[in-house]
C-alpha cells in the first residue's frame, strides 16, 4: 500500500477504537490506522519504542522500591498502597512533562521521586519510554510523518495531556493534522498549531431530569429504560448509560445484568472477583492472608480441583475432613493427617502424604505467594494472582484482588453500554442515561497527590486536567453530542438514608421528576420486576399462592396444613415412626411434633458454622465433659475399678482425660481462643471429678461402664460391654424401639442391682421432678433397656447426677414411671400418625434450632396464636405437658 493512501485516525479510550475499527471496516476504507496518539507517537518514533504500560510500571516499582532511599517517604514505602501511589504519581508527573530530576533540588520529596523515577527506568525492559522520551524520539524522525501516519485525523478528544503538545504543532508542519471537534469545546493551545479544527452544531437532544429513591433504584431504572428502548426497536449500540465514577454502582448493574439476562457491556471492565477466575485467585488469597481453615481449604479445593497439589487427589476425597473441625492449625492438620488410614480415602489408598504437602505450602503464608500461586493456580487465574502482586504486598492481596478489572467478554459495538463518562464524550450514542448527579459525585472533587501534594508542586501543574474540569467538560459534551435522549439522574439518598444533595450540573435541565421506589414500572427490565410491580399477575403464580396461603394461614388461631397437619397415615410419616428412636426423638415427639417431623422426617438441621467460637456452647460444654468421664471412667476401670479409686487417682485419671480428649478436640471440633479454651478445660476436669468422686454407696464388687451402648447403637470404644448392644430394645405396647448411650452403669458383682446415671452439666430444676413435661425420658428409657438387656431379676436404680451442685435426683418407681410414658408414647404415636405434627411447647423456644422455619418472633406470636387448638388437636399427648 502506497504512503499517499495511509491516513491516521486519533481516538480515545477503547470503545471509541472499537467502534471506529467497525465504522471503517463497514465502509472499506483501507490504510487507515486508528489508535491514541500516545500510539501514534511511538509509531512514529519507530524502532522498538513503547510507552510504559501499567503493569510493567508497577512490577519496576515493587522490584526497586525497597532498595532505593525514598527520604521522608522511607518510612510508608513498604506499606499497602504504595506501589498504586507511586506509579500515579510518576504518570501525572509524565504526562505533565514535569522533570523530577531537574527539580529535585526544589523538595526532598521531589528528589526521592526523582531516585525512584531513576531506579525505575534502569529496571523497565529496554524500548520502554517515558512520553518525553518517546516525543523526543519521534521529533528527530519527523520526517516519515508523511510515510509513517499520512494525514492525521482526531476525533473526540476535548483535551490532550501536556506532554504530547508541542508534537501535536511539529506533526501539523509536516502531515494534515485535522481536529474534528464537533460541538466539543476546543483547548484554546490548538489556535497556533497549524491544526484544522473542525466544528459543527451542537445536537439538541430531549433532556428530562428524574430522582430516585437510592443508587440502587437509579440502576432498576436505568435498567426498566434501556429494556423499554428496546422494546421499541432501538438498536443496543445506540444506548447508553454512564457516570462519573462507575465503582459505586457495578455492584448493583452487576447483579441487575445477570437477573435481567440483557447484554450490557462493562466499558470499563468487571471486577475480576466477580468471575470464576477471580474467585479461584481470592480463594487462594484467602488461605495465604488468613490462614488455614478448613472452610477456607474446602473453597479452594472447590474452586481449585485440577492444580498440581490437588488434583491427585480421588474424587470425593473431602469427606476425610471431620465436618465439625476447624483446622486452623498447622498441628491440627498435622494431627488429623496422622490418624487417617488408607481405608479413610474413597479409592482405599492413602493420600495424607500428598495432602500434607498441599497445607505445608500453604502454610507458608505471604512471604511464598509467589511459590504458592504458581503451585495452585494456571492460566488465567495464575495471570491474575502475578498481577495483584505486582499491585500491591502478598500480605494485601486479598486487598489488592478486589481493586483489578477484566472485560467482561461482550462485545461492545452491539450491545447496551456502561461505562465512565469519560468515554461516552468520545464516542457518543444517541440514547443517553447519565446517573449519580449528585452532589460530590457528579462533577468530583479535585484532590491532591498522595505523594506530592500542592504545596510542593501546584495541583494544578502537576494535573492540568483535573477530574473536577474533566467531569463538567464530559457533562457539557454528551448534551452537546447526543442526538436522540438524555436523561439526568440522581438519588435522593444513600445506603444509610441520608440526604443527598443535588449536583450544580442539574439546575439549568428543568424541574425533576420523583420516581418512588415501590411505582408501577411501565416497562419491566425482568421477569422478577415484572411479577413485583403487577399484582394481579404475580397472584396467580403457584409460588404466590402458597406463600399467600402460609400467611393467612398463620394468622389464623386453627391448625392448618401450614402448621403441620398433614394426611392421615401419610407414608413418610409411618416410616419416621419405624425407625429406631433415641430418648431425644421421643422427647421431640411430645413436646415439639413439628419439629419432629422436621428434623426426622424431612432431615431438617440449623447449619453448623466451623469458624472458632469465642466460647464452647452448652451442647457443645456437656459433649466434652461427657468425653472426659467417659475417658476417665475406662482408665479407671482398668487400673483397680472406679469403687476402689481413691481422690487422687480420680484426679489424676481426669487430668490425663482432659488432655487425650482435648487434642481429639481440637482436630476434630471449634475451639475458642487459648485462654478461654485452658478454662473451659478446666471446668471440664473439676466437673468431671466431682461426677466420679460423687458418693461413696458404691454396689458390692461394682463394675462401672461409661457410654454403654444398646438397641444397636455402635460402641464409641473397644471396651467389654455388660451386654450385646446390638440386640434390639422395644417399648412395651407403643411400637417403639430405642437405643442408645447410657452416660453410666454400675453393675453389683452378684448381678443383682445395677445403677444407672444420666450426667447433666447444667444447672438442675427446682424441686424434685419425674418426666418434667416429658424433658426428662431417659431415666426411665435407660432404666428400662437395661432391664430387658439384663433381666427382670436386676434392681434397677435411675438418677440423674448435676456434679455442679452435686445433686442426685433419684426415680423413685421406674415402673411406674415407665407405665406413665408408655400411655404418653402411645397417644403420641397415634396423633402423628393422624397427621397432627403440630407446635408444641418446645417449638419456637430460645433452644429450637430449626425456629429459622417458623414466622418472626414465633415463640411470643406465632406459637402462643396455635396453642389452644394444637392442643386440643393432640388430646393426650398435650398431658404431658402439665406433668412434674
Amino acid at each position: 500500500m502506497s504512503a499517499a493512501s495511509r491516513s491516521t485516525f486519533v481516538v480515545h479510550g477503547r470503545l471509541a477504537m472499537r467502534e471506529a475499527r467497525l465504522t471503517a471496516a463497514r465502509s472499506g476504507r483501507l490504510g487507515l490506522q486508528i489508535m491514541s496518539f500516545e500510539q501514534a507517537a511511538v509509531r512514529l518514533a519507530g524502532g522498538f519504542a513503547r510507552p510504559i504500560d501499567e503493569e510493567s510500571l508497577r512490577a519496576a516499582i515493587q522490584a526497586v522500591l525497597s532498595t532505593t532511599p525514598m527520604g521522608e517517604l522511607e518510612n510508608i514505602k513498604m506499606l499497602p498502597g504504595m506501589i498504586s501511589a507511586a506509579a500515579d504519581t510518576l504518570h501525572k508527573a509524565w504526562r505533565a512533562g514535569i522533570d523530577l530530576v531537574g527539580r529535585s533540588a526544589e523538595h526532598p520529596r521531589l528528589d526521592a521521586m526523582a531516585r525512584l523515577e531513576a531506579a525505575v527506568l534502569t529496571q523497565l525492559p529496554t524500548g520502554m519510554m517515558r512520553p518525553v522520551d518517546i516525543v523526543a524520539a519521534a521529533r528527530s524522525r519527523l520526517a516519515h510523518a508523511p510515510a509513517v501516519l499520512g494525514a492525521m485525523e482526531i476525533v473526540g478528544l476535548t483535551e490532550l495531556s501536556p506532554c504530547w503538545r508541542p508534537m501535536v504543532k511539529e506533526l501539523a508542519e509536516r502531515i494534515p493534522v485535522q481536529w474534528r471537534a464537533g460541538p466539543r469545546a476546543v483547548p484554546a493551545w490548538l489556535e497556533d498549531t497549524g491544526v484544522r479544527i473542525v466544528r459543527s452544531g451542537a445536537s439538541a437532544p430531549a433532556v428530562r431530569s428524574i430522582s430516585a429513591a437510592t443508587a440502587y433504584h437509579e440502576a432498576i431504572e436505568a435498567m426498566r429504560w434501556a429494556r423499554s428502548l428496546l422494546a421499541s426497536g432501538v438498536s443496543p449500540s445506540e444506548i447508553a448509560i454512564a457516570t462519573a465514577s462507575p465503582a459505586d454502582y457495578d455492584d448493583h448493574f452487576l447483579a441487575l445484568r445477570a437477573d435481567a439476562n440483557l447484554a450490557l457491556h462493562f466499558v470499563h471492565g468487571v471486577r475480576t472477583v466477580t468471575t470464576r477466575e477471580g474467585q479461584a485467585a481470592a480463594a487462594l488469597a484467602d488461605v495465604v492472608v488468613r490462614g488455614l481453615s478448613q472452610s477456607r481449604f474446602r473453597r479452594l479445593a472447590a474452586l481449585c480441583r485440577d492444580s498440581a497439589p490437588l488434583a491427585a487427589l480421588p474424587a470425593g476425597w473431602l469427606r476425610v475432613l471431620p465436618t465439625d473441625a476447624p483446622l486452623s492449625t498447622q498441628t491440627a492438620w498435622d494431627r488429623l493427617l496422622g490418624r487417617l488410614k488408607a481405608e479413610d480415602w474413597p479409592d482405599s489408598l492413602n493420600h495424607a502424604p500428598a495432602l500434607r504437602a498441599a497445607v505445608e505450602l500453604l502454610a507458608k503464608g505471604p512471604d511464598a505467594a509467589q511459590e504458592i500461586g504458581k503451585a495452585f493456580l494456571k492460566g488465567r487465574p495464575l495471570s491474575i494472582w502475578r498481577k495483584a502482586l505486582l499491585a500491591g504486598p502478598a500480605a494485601s492481596i486479598d486487598v489488592t484482588l478486589e481493586t483489578l478489572k477484566q472485560d467482561d467478554g461482550l462485545e461492545a459495538c452491539v450491545s447496551v453500554a456502561w461505562m465512565p463518562a469519560s468515554a461516552l464524550a468520545a464516542s457518543p450514542r444517541r440514547f443517553v442515561r447519565l446517573i449519580g448527579l449528585n452532589s460530590s459525585r457528579w462533577p468530583r472533587g479535585i484532590a491532591e497527590d498522595r505523594l506530592i501534594p500542592d504545596h510542593i508542586i501546584p495541583t494544578a501543574e502537576l494535573d492540568p486536567l483535573p477530574v473536577s474540569l474533566a467531569d463538567r467538560r464530559d457533562f457539557e459534551t454528551i448534551l452537546a453530542t447526543t442526538s436522540g435522549e438524555v436523561v439526568l439522574s440522581r438519588a435522593r439518598r444513600d445506603s444509610d438514608g441520608r440526604l443527598l444533595g443535588r449536583s450544580p450540573l442539574l439546575p439549568a435541565h428543568g424541574a425533576e421528576t420523583y420516581l418512588r421506589r415501590n411505582a408501577v414500572p411501565e416497562h419491566a427490565y425482568s421477569e422478577t420486576d415484572r411479577l413485583m410491580a403487577r399484582p394481579q399477575e404475580f397472584a396467580a403464580d403457584p409460588q404466590a399462592i402458597g406463600a399467600r396461603a402460609c400467611w393467612r394461614d398463620w394468622r389464623l388461631a386453627d391448625v392448618t396444613p401450614h402448621d403441620g397437619l398433614v394426611r392421615a397415615d401419610h407414608p413418610l410419616i409411618l416410616a419416621v415412626l419405624a425407625r429406631t428412636q433415641s430418648a431425644s426423638s421421643l422427647k421431640a415427639l411430645l413436646r415439639s411434633p413439628l419439629g419432629f417431623l422436621w428434623r426426622y422426617a424431612f432431615g431438617w438441621k440449623a447449619p453448623q458454622s466451623s469458624a472458632e467460637p469465642l466460647v464452647l456452647d452448652a451442647l457443645a460444654a456437656g459433649d466434652l465433659i461427657h468425653l472426659v468421664l467417659d475417658c476417665a471412667l475406662r482408665s479407671l476401670e482398668e487400673a483397680r475399678g472406679l469403687a476402689s479409686a481413691d481422690a487422687a487417682a480420680i484426679d489424676a485419671a481426669v487430668a490425663e482425660a482432659a488432655e487425650a480428649v482435648a487434642g481429639q478436640w481440637e482436630s476434630e471440633r471449634p475451639v475458642p481462643p487459648n485462654v478461654i479454651w485452658g478454662r473451659t478445660l478446666r471446668d471440664a476436669r473439676l466437673l468431671a471429678g466431682q461426677a466420679l468422686a460423687y458418693g461413696d454407696d458404691h454396689l458390692p464388687g461394682s463394675r462401672s461402664y461409661g457410654e454403654v451402648p444398646f438397641g444397636g447403637s455402635e460402641p464409641k470404644s473397644t471396651s467389654e460391654l455388660p451386654w450385646d448392644a446390638s440386640l434390639s430394645v422395644t417399648i412395651p405396647n407403643t411400637g417403639f424401639r430405642i437405643a442408645g448411650y447410657i452416660d453410666r452403669l454400675d453393675i453389683a458383682g452378684d448381678g443383682s442391682r445395677a445403677l444407672v446415671r444420666d450426667y447433666k452439666t447444667g444447672r438442675p430444676p427446682k424441686g424434685d421432678i419425674r418426666l418434667n413435661g416429658g424433658r426428662e425420658l431417659q431415666r426411665c428409657l435407660y432404666a428400662f433397656a437395661v432391664r430387658a438387656l439384663l433381666g427382670d431379676n436386676v434392681a434397677i436404680s435411675a438418677s440423674l447426677l448435676y456434679p455442679r451442685e452435686p445433686l442426685d435426683l433419684q426415680l423413685d418407681d421406674p415402673e411406674a414411671v415407665l407405665a406413665e410414658i408408655t400411655g404418653y408414647l402411645q397417644a403420641a404415636r397415634t396423633a402423628f400418625a393422624s397427621g397432627a405434627a403440630l407446635p408444641g411447647p418446645d417449638t419456637g423456644s430460645d433452644y429450637d434450632d430449626l425456629a429459622f422455619a417458623l414466622p418472626a418472633n414465633a415463640g411470643a406470636t406465632y406459637c402462643k396464636r396455635k396453642k389452644t387448638s394444637a392442643t386440643e388437636r393432640l388430646g393426650e399427648v398435650a398431658k404431658v405437658w402439665e406433668t412434674e
